[in-house]
């Protein structure tokens, strides 16, 4: 596996498992629609979360925070109705949500904030 797709990989396996520690569970990892993949796909009380998941080392050019920008943010909200409209599930409540992961040295810091604003 490249490097590249290794430390993404490794930064959605940490991703969920923080995820997990508030309460989200994981129901679909890398999920394809015909326009495109969610990283995660996640249920929590309220609805479901799809989650953009961005991977960084510390001190990279932009940060894992900063990689997401609005129009990113609507796209991940179009794949969402997508994936939730294959399922059956157009009425059904969702939020949007990056998890950014920045590594540094051996160990790894998980933000999580809500794109719902950035998407419109």
């Amino acid at each position: 596996m490249d490097p590249r797709r290794a430390l993404g990989t490794d930064g959605e396996r940490l991703a969920e498992h923080a995820l997990a520690k508030h309460g989200l569970r994981t129901v679909a990892r890398n999920a394809r629609t015909r326009w495109g993949e969610i990283d995660l796909v996640c249920r929590e009380a309220r609805g479901y979360v799809f989650v953009e998941v961005k991977t960084r080392r510390h001190g990279s050019f932009v940060s894992a925070l900063e990689a997401v920008d609005r129009r990113k943010a609507e796209r991940l909200a179009r794949l969402a109705i997508a994936w939730l409209a294959a399922r059956g599930e157009r009425d059904a409540a969702w939020r949007l949500a990056l998890a950014a992961v920045t590594l540094e040295g051996g160990t790894a810091t998980v933000e999580f904030v809500a794109l719902d604003d950035l998407a419109g």
